[in-house]
This record gives C-alpha cells, structure tokens and sequence, in this order.
C-alpha cells in the first residue's frame, strides 16, 4: 500500500475555550423593563420529553452526566417550574466517561475531548492516558435497571418506530435502564408519567440519522414514510389522550452539521513521484484503460451512444498530479455496472464537490484510503444518497406540520434554526453560532450532537413555539437560556 504525505484535513485546530472567537462577539445592549412571566393556557404542572440522543443531551459522542445535566429538556423545565411545573428527573448515567456497559463490556467507548495540544478530537482515555493521567472507568452498566419514574424519555439511537416497539430494551442499552419491563415500550413508560405537557423531537432526524452516518450503504436504511407516519401517528394519540399540551420538532437537514462538512473531497497532498505512480499501469492507469475498453465494446454492441460513453469515462478516469488538493477515489454505486464486463472494473470514481465525506474518513485518509485503495460506500455520501435524505426529511416534516396543526400543538422549527446556523451563522445573545467543529459553537466534537449552549438555543426554538401557540411568554419577559451560562466544551477532568 502506498503511503501519502497527509496534511491534516480538519486536526490542525489550534485551541478551544467555552465561547466561540471574540471576533464572533456580538455588541451587549442593555435589556429594557420587561412584563411579567405569563403560561397563557399551557399547563406545565408535569412536563415529559420523549424523543432521542438530542432529548437525551447527548455530546461529544457519549452520553454523560454534565450532558444530561445541560439537555435542553432539563432547561425546558427550569423555566417551566417559574410557572408551577414539578420536579424534571432525569435517568443520570453513572460517570462523565461518556461510556456505556452491557455485561461489563463497553457497547460505546469514551467520550471525545479536545486539547491545543493534541492534534484533533480524541477520545478522551486516549487524551488523559497521553497525558498519563489515571483514566476512570466506565461505570454505568445497561443491566442494572434503575426504574422508569423519570421525566426524560430521550434514548439515543431511537428511531420513529423504536419508540413504540415492545421489547425495546433487549435492543438499546440505554433504554434496558429504564425500561419497566421486558417488554415494555418506551411510549407507555413515559405516558405512564402522566405527563400534562410534552415536548416530542428526534422524530425524523433518527429516522435517516443512521443511513447518513453509514454512508448510504444499506446497512442502516432509511425508516420509509409510512412506517414514519404510523409510528408518529402512534405516538402523538398516545401522548394526547389525557388531555396533554405538547411541542413536536421538525427535522433539520442533519447533512449541514460538521460530521458532513469538514473533510473536503479533495485533501490529498501529493508529490510528482507519488502522483506519477498512481498514474501508472502499477496502479490507475490500468483501471483507465480498462474503462475505455469496456465503453468501447458497449458503444459498438449496446445502444449506448459515443457522447454518454465519453461523458461516463471522464467521470470515472482517475488522475492525480502534483498538487495539495487531490481528490479521493471512491466507490459510488450509481455508476454503471462494468464488472460484468471485467471484474476488475469495479464502481469507483474521484469524489467532487458534490460529494459529503464523513468525517469518520479522517483517520482512515492518513492510511492511504481514498488514495491507494478507494475509500468505501460507508465515508461518503454521493448526492443521489443526499438526496435520499433530503426527500425522507421533506416528507416527514410534511406530516410533523399536519399532525401538529390538527392535535393543536406546538411546532418548533429546528430546520429554519439548522438551515441559518450552517449557511450565515446565527446569532444568540453575545455570540454567533454555526455548524464548524470545535469552533462553530453549536456542534459538539462528534460533528452531529449539539454543545450545550446549543442545547440551550433549542430550548429557546421551543420555548418561542410554545408562546406562538399556547399564548405564554417565555420570549416577551426574557425567560430564555443565556448563551453565556452554557459552554461549547466539557472538561477532561470532569469528575
């Protein structure tokens, strides 16, 4: 295998505080006297939330207890208490590992951290051992069942039709906590709360979550509409039938978050010997040739046209040269089947700017992935499986809307909130967010998961639907979450 020189793709960040760059500081302006905290005709005497990781206050990939502590859930109800809502429990794992046991072995390692001095986000007993720190074990054992008597039904991992599932918890260790029995579903444990006012979110984003995150493979597909709009339907009657007020989120586009953006199609550094190799009939040139072989003989003996042949192989013709921005080889599997022709024609191509590689991609690229072998299905999302999930994410928002408007609740637009904190960044309080790692402030070290001060500009999206719909007002009277009291990073050390 070829090794190429690879200057880091994103891992040469240079520092990280609790508040984004004060160039991303906005001026103060001093607050005027404002009315009266008011619930219009919203009853928060027992709030509820149901929905996944982001419910749950997942970060960092990890779920931990300064997390859960920082979901925005949890701020939801400290506003509702100004307002006689009860006491919020949440199913606090065990530690700030991040970590997760099943039978004491880990299902979901340490949490990531971030350091100046370390090239990148790492694990964090990776950070602390580099550090020759001791590392705390993980704690939190998904066989010992806590009971279900808590108000936060976030559970990572859950999609749409999870949630109602019986035996649920033979499937999700975070729910195996607090599931109230074998075979119970997360649904009738949180309506078993008797909730009077709900927030449902993750609906949707859950749902095509997993076909992103595994590059379009097929290996975690897309939850098809109306197994979607069964479950949300489901979900919706069960929490209303006593009577319930709630909030329901849409889906944002979860492909302009930093896990999709940050690693560039075209990040290779090359020099001319190396380039000239890849070239070669050693390596390349032999594919190339192979591949105007085989249009050669389609052209003459299909109905394939010389124009659509010469146009398939520029698109699959791979070059490199002596330059700092190469592209990747990758398999795309929308290109025209040619291994029937010859085997060793297999569906690859160098990716363009169309093309999402996955951040995951980033360890594997040092290695010559993407470069002397190409980089698989599962670090990429060509935009034919892009599109995949922007339609899925269209069609579940239309039935979020419909449902919302005839059960009289509450919509939050996460979407518009994602779609302008990924394009022009977006203001809260003192600070501009947007969807960059590490720096952006909205996104955590996982790329996906939100930080907590972004945690707390989700509150504030539901607690602004609340007051459209329900006539109180959180917005008006300046009962929201302050930016400035939520960090953009968790300590290493925390105990």
């Amino acid at each position: 295998m070829i090794k190429t020189k690879y200057i880091g793709l994103f891992l040469a960040i240079l520092g990280l505080s609790s508040c984004n760059s004060p160039d991303d500081v906005v001026p103060h302006v001093d607050e005027e006297t404002l009315p009266e905290l008011t619930s219009g005709t919203a009853n928060f005497e027992n709030y509820v939330s149901l929905g996944a990781s982001l419910t749950a206050g997942y970060s960092d990939f990890g779920l931990f207890i300064a997390g859960q502590e920082n979901s925005f859930p949890s701020m939801l109800a400290s506003q509702f208490e100004k307002l006689g809502g009860g006491d919020f429990t949440q199913p606090l794992v065990d530690d700030n590992t991040g970590g997760i046991l099943v039978g004491g072995t880990p299902v979901r390692g340490y949490r990531l951290t971030f350091n100046s001095e370390i090239p990148g986000p790492e694990p964090l007993n990776d950070f602390l051992a580099g550090l020759g720190v001791p590392v705390p074990p993980i704690t939190t054992e998904a066989g010992i069942n806590i009971g279900s008597d808590f108000n936060n039904f976030g559970i990572p991992g859950a999609k749409s039709f999870h949630l109602i599932a019986a035996g649920y918890a033979g499937a999700n260790p975070y729910y195996a906590r607090i599931a109230s029995a074998p075979t119970a579903t997360v649904i009738d444990d949180a309506i078993a709360q008797n909730p009077t006012f709900f927030t449902l979110s993750d609906i949707g984003a859950a749902d095509v979550l997993g076909y992103a995150l595994s590059g379009g493979d097929g290996t975690d597909p897309i939850t098809d509409i109306a197994t979607f709009n069964s479950s949300l339907e489901i979900l919706i009657d069960k929490l209303t039938a006593n009577g319930a007020q709630g909030v329901i989120a849409n889906v944002p586009d979860i492909l302009g978050v930093s896990h999709f953006t940050t690693v560039t199609h075209n990040p290779v550094p090359l020099d001319a010997q190396t380039a000239a190799y890849l070239n070669s009939m050693n390596a390349y040139g032999a594919y190339n040739a192979g591949i105007v072989q085989a249009y050669a003989y389609l052209v003459a003996n299909t109905p394939l046209t010389q124009e659509m042949a010469d146009e398939e192989i520029a698109q699959r013709t791979i070059t490199f040269s002596e330059a700092p921005d190469n592209a990747l080889v990758i398999v795309d599997k929308n290109l025209r089947d040619l291994t029937v022709l010859n085997p060793a024609l297999i569906n690859i191509r160098q990716a363009t700017a169309e093309d999402l590689v996955l951040l995951t991609a980033s360890s594997e690229i040092p290695n010559g992935v993407g470069v002397s072998t190409p980089m698989g299905d599962h670090l990429v999302l060509t935009p034919e499986e892009q599109n995949n999930i922007h339609d899925a994410a269209m069609a579940y928002n239309t039935s979020i809307e419909s449902l919302a408007n005839s059960n009289n609740l509450a919509l939050a637009d996460l979407k518009s909130i994602f779609e302008e904190a990924s394009t022009t960044g977006i203001k809260f309080d003192d600070y501009f967010l947007n969807t960059d790692l590490v720096f952006g402030g909205l996104v955590s070290l996982d790329g996906i998961h939100l930080t907590a001060r972004g945690y707390a500009l989700m509150a504030n999206t539901f607690l602004s639907a609340i007051d459209e719909t329900y006539g109180s007002n959180f917005v008006a009277s300046g009962n929201l979450m302050k930016a400035g009291d939520y960090p953009t990073a968790y300590s290493p050390t925390l105990e």
